[in-house]
């Protein structure tokens, strides 16, 4: 019978030890690199970020220039002195345009009511009179103007004054009927002297039937 060498077991367990002593001090690199089956490390180029979509912003839009500078041309009455005769006589004045027929009135109306900055021109409406409303409908431009429109005067001011709105409202179209009221009723006699305007105005039966 062969008997086994006790000497020879006890030094492969020393050697053992010894081996797994020496593997535990070693650092985690050094037995990443001893250790021959890990895989490879991936490239960093490998891996691309990825980078969350911007919220879409909407531009606002904007008017272009031609808009912008797009103006539509309507015509103010002044009075003028021609001899021994009073005129009614027109100024352009520059609205913007793109707007409906009531705010290119209203437009011409508040420069009208501001009084000429020509010395050449007058006008015989009061200061302080104000365009209330302005409404274009289908039997003409009806202007309603405040309280001050017949103060003073005598017969020439007040058609004065009533031609400078007649021509000024009819500036779009020279052919429609135009209502005059102040404070919301219909005016009827202007004046003191007793102007009386039998409405619709029109160009046509104002001349015919005044004299400036």
């Amino acid at each position: 019978m062969k008997i086994q060498q006790p000497g020879r077991r006890i030094g492969i367990g020393i050697a053992v030890s010894v081996l797994a002593m020496a593997l535990a001090a070693c650092s985690p690199g050094e037995q990443q690199a001893a250790n021959t089956d890990s895989s490879p490390t991936p490239s960093a180029t490998a891996i691309q970020p990825t980078t969350s979509p911007q919220a879409s912003v909407q531009p606002s839009v904007q008017p272009s220039a031609q808009q912008l500078s797009s103006q539509k041309t309507v015509q103010v009455y002044w009075l003028k002195s021609s001899g021994s005769k009073i005129e009614v006589v027109p100024a352009p004045v520059k609205i913007q345009a793109g707007v409906k027929s009531e705010n290119i009135l209203e437009g011409a109306f508040n420069r009208l009511l501001a009084g000429p900055n020509d010395p050449a021109y007058s006008s015989t409406i009061p200061k302080g009179t104000q365009l209330r409303n302005l409404d274009v409908r289908e039997d003409g431009v009806h202007v309603d103007l405040s309280q001050e429109f017949t103060a003073g005067g005598g017969s020439a001011s007040m058609t004065g004054r009533v031609a400078q709105i007649l021509y000024t409202a009819t500036s779009i179209n020279p052919n429609t009927n135009v209502w005059i009221d102040v404070e919301g009723k219909r005016l009827e006699v202007l004046g003191g002297e007793g102007l009386e305007l039998n409405q619709p105005l029109t160009r046509q039966n104002f001349e015919k039937n005044f004299d400036l």
